[in-house]
């Protein structure tokens, strides 16, 4: 119709009739993908820094010492990463999660590669920072052994009982579904990354090693279980957004 105006998209299309681009799709698996990678890595480099709390302290329980607390500088962010895997679970299922995980680890190997070839290029006359740059982002072969094997199987096993429990309940006891499969998952990740990188991290005695693993644990699930409400909260607002997922729920209460 003479005088009518195109709309901004059916100008674009007019015009660029000849380019070709994908369409992306609409879902918030990638935003949730892109978090839970970024966490990954930047867990990895915050770790490389010891804490201790209350350090004066001397507190034991029979072969556990309870203080002074000592744990690494990604304990308040690791954590999230394992929230981010069971929303991943919870609301896009056990193959879509292992995608997300494997996009993880190849990210934290590509990680693991770049800081070597930083650390290992000659630095400039006017560098004055080398020793402390090998500190924080140096490759340690037995630590990044350790990190790698406890992130893929303690998080393959997070999802995969997340989502066997969620085939016996369905949309009931999401609290179980995601305390279970921390519980599981937080286990195996500590139990294998200690058992790797003990010596490499400066354990050498077994009172030391089950304080180590038993701390970890403990103030991991810990963290899900105070995180639990936000994460209720965030898994309720992707179901209801997810149009796959909103037509599921559609169909089933009909």
């Amino acid at each position: 119709m003479q005088g009518s105006k195109d709309t901004p998209a059916e100008h674009s299309a007019r015009i660029d009739t000849g380019t070709a681009f994908a369409r992306v799709a609409q879902s918030y698996y990638p935003i949730i993908v892109a978090l839970f990678t970024a966490t990954l890595i930047i867990s990895n480099v915050c770790a490389t820094k010891g804490v201790a709390f209350f350090g004066d302290a001397d507190v034991s329980l029979g072969p556990l010492q309870i203080l002074p607390i000592n744990t690494d500088g990604a304990f308040f962010l690791f954590p999230l990463a394992y929230v981010l895997g069971d929303v991943l679970s919870e609301v896009y299922g056990f193959y879509a999660t292992r995608r997300a995980i494997m996009i993880g680890f190849g990210s934290l190997l590509l990680a693991t590669l770049c800081f070597w070839i930083a650390v290992e290029l000659p630095p400039a006359d006017f560098y004055e920072n080398q020793e402390a740059f090998e500190t924080v982002v140096g490759v340690v072969p037995r630590l990044v052994v350790a990190g790698l094997a406890a992130y893929l199987v303690g998080q393959l096993l997070n999802s995969f009982v997340l989502v066997l429990i969620k085939k016996r309940t369905h949309e009931r006891h999401l609290w179980a579904r995601l305390l279970g499969s921390t519980v599981v998952g937080e286990l195996a990740d500590t139990l294998i990354f200690c058992s790797i990188a003990a010596g490499a991290i400066g354990i050498s005695t077994w009172r030391d090693f089950v304080n180590y693993v038993i701390v970890g644990f403990l103030w991991k699930t810990i963290v899900e279980l105070l995180v639990m409400p936000i994460t209720y909260r965030v898994i309720a607002y992707l179901k209801k957004r997810e149009p796959s997922y909103a037509e599921h729920l559609d169909r089933a209460s009909v």
